[in-house]
């Protein structure tokens, strides 16, 4: 119960303090949600480490959990901000019904495209650049 009132307390506090964060693009909060999302990935898998007591996996599985929470508002605003960003949240809300373990791919995918600049224009690398350079000025058919 105490660990319940505490992730709830925890989860009310970011949403609170994301509301400042409103300026940010959903690129950025989905980068902060995937901040904890790589906290929790960690502690996830140190705790399936052979070997390790069950009071540790316990407690391993708790904090990974417990980052999750805190990820998930963070991917809320970022689903919110642009809907491509709908998966992250998706599937970090799943962890109430999913064991972590089945969620882990799909966490690492999600993840890596929050950290790569998928809005960089090839020919220039200038991710500002609004009108860029057709790439293929010949068109489909080479002509």
């Amino acid at each position: 119960m105490r660990r319940l009132l505490s992730l709830s307390a925890i989860t009310v506090g970011v949403t609170f303090g994301l509301s400042a964060c409103s300026t940010m693009s959903g690129a950025d909060l989905a980068r902060q949600a995937c901040v904890h999302v790589n906290r929790s990935l960690r502690d996830y898998a140190l705790s399936s480490r052979p070997g390790t007591s069950a009071a540790l996996v316990t407690q391993l599985r708790s904090r990974a959990d417990g980052e999750l929470h805190i990820a998930l508002p963070f991917a809320a605003q970022a689903n919110s901000a642009d809907g491509s960003w709908n998966a992250l949240m998706t599937t970090i809300a799943e962890v109430g019904t999913v064991d972590e373990g089945h969620l882990v791919p799909a966490l690492r995918a999600q993840c890596v495209l929050a950290d790569t600049k998928v809005n960089v224009n090839p020919q220039n690398g200038n991710p500002q650049n609004v009108n860029p350079q057709n790439v293929n000025p010949q068109g489909p058919s080479g002509s």
